[in-house]
């Protein structure tokens, strides 16, 4: 990436701009986005403001690319699991995908803790998270539109309510995290779902 290597001016950076975006990620993964302040920020990315300004943009930018960083690195299991053939391998690999993400580096998924902390209807990030959140809701609707389709459960199950379900389980294991359940503890809720999803 061109602005990765030039800074503005044309002088060069002094710092790595990837390496900056990842310590970022980080903050905001702890913190939230409102819980991430500048001071944080440029702490953990070992720059100034003017550099993270120049570099990124305000902090709405930095969040943004911050967010684009964790889902293609930490979300990647999201497009595996709606790839598997059956509805219910589709569950399992969404739930053990949660479950490693987010037991890996920080307690919680990222979206989850910056919409549970971006209530106000003026944070700018607010509408950004939902966006996101319904375009994976729209695949797995789909997905599971799909397995009905074919047949892929023994009783009578909606798309959209099956998917929230989903979705109100993956929102709730990450809540879990946060507050400090262990890996073991997240995995039997994975278990107990599994256990009682409605195949053929």
């Amino acid at each position: 990436m061109e602005d990765s290597l030039t800074a503005v001016r044309g002088r060069p950076r002094e710092f790595d701009v990837e390496d900056a975006l990842a310590a970022a990620l980080r903050v905001f993964w702890e913190k939230g986005y409102d819980g991430a302040s500048l001071t944080d920020l440029t702490q953990a990315m070992g720059i100034t403001r003017p550099s993270l300004y120049a570099a990124f943009g305000n902090k709405e930018d930095l969040f943004r690319r911050a967010l684009d960083l964790y889902e293609s690195e930490k979300l990647a299991y999201i497009g595996n699991a709606l790839s598997a053939p059956s509805a219910r391998e589709v569950a399992k690999r969404l739930l053990e995908g949660t479950i490693q993400n987010i037991t890996s580096e920080c307690p919680g998924c990222l979206g989850v803790i910056t919409a549970v902390s971006c209530r106000s209807p003026e944070s700018p990030i607010r509408d950004d998270i939902r966006a996101r959140t319904h375009t994976v809701m729209d695949a797995l609707v789909a997905r599971m539109q799909r397995a009905i389709d074919e047949g892929d459960f023994g009783v009578p199950v909606e798309a959209e309510g099956l998917t929230r379900y989903l979705i109100a389980l993956v929102q709730g294991i990450s809540v879990q995290a946060g507050a400090g359940a262990s890996r073991q503890e997240l995995e039997a809720v994975a278990e107990a779902t599994l256990a009682v999803w409605p195949g053929r």
